[in-house]
C-alpha cells in the first residue's frame, strides 16, 4: 500500500537498541572470532540465522572476560569446538564502519576437537568446513580477506 512504511523486524529494532546503549555504556566493545582450520586445511565457517553469508565463529566478549575466554566460549556455543591448546593471535581490527569503538582480536586455531556438531539453532544456522579454494560465493567480504591474509602470510590489515 502506498504510504505505508515497511515493518523493522523485530531482531534488528533490538540489536540498534542494544548499540545505542553500547554507545552510551561503554567507549570501546570488543570481539573475538576464530579461524578454525583442520588437518586437510579447512576452514570453519557459521551461517548465522539473524544476518546473511558466512563468518568466523565468535562474538563479544563479556564484562570481566579476557579475549581468549571469550573466544573459547564462543567456539564452544556455536560450533562445539573446544580448544586443545592456546590459539594464536593473528591481529586486532578496527570495526568502526559497523559500530564506532568496535574491534576485533582474530586468533587462528589450529589445535581443537568438535565432540559433537550443535544443531542450528536460534543463533547459528549452518557451519561446515570449506578448502580455501572453494569458499562460499557468500562469504561475508572481511572473512575472505581475513582468509587470504592467514593463508598467504600477508600482514594483517587495520581494518576489518
Amino acid at each position: 500500500m502506498k504510504g505505508r512504511q515497511p515493518i523493522v523486524p523485530v531482531k534488528k529494532i533490538i540489536t540498534r537498541s542494544l548499540q545505542s546503549y553500547w554507545r552510551v555504556s561503554r567507549g570501546l566493545t570488543m570481539g573475538a572470532q576464530g579461524c578454525v582450520i583442520n588437518a586437510m586445511g579447512h576452514i570453519l565457517l557459521i551461517r548465522h540465522a539473524y544476518r546473511p553469508g558466512w563468518h568466523f565463529p565468535g562474538g563479544g566478549v563479556e564484562s570481566n572476560e579476557n579475549v581468549e575466554a571469550a573466544l573459547a566460549r564462543e567456539l564452544l556455543e556455536e560450533a562445539g569446538i573446544i580448544l586443545d591448546s592456546r590459539p594464536s593471535l593473528f591481529g586486532i581490527y578496527a570495526h568502526h564502519h559497523v559500530f564506532r569503538g568496535d574491534h576485533i582480536a582474530l586468533f587462528v586455531v589450529r589445535e581443537w576437537h568438535q565432540p559433537a556438531i550443535p544443531l542450528p539453532n536460534r543463533e547459528v544456522a549452518e557451519q561446515r568446513f570449506f578448502a580455501a579454494q572453494q569458499l562460499p560465493a557468500d562469504i561475508n567480504p572481511a572473512t575472505a580477506m581475513r582468509i587470504a591474509e592467514i593463508l598467504e602470510g600477508r600482514a594483517p590489515a587495520q581494518m576489518w
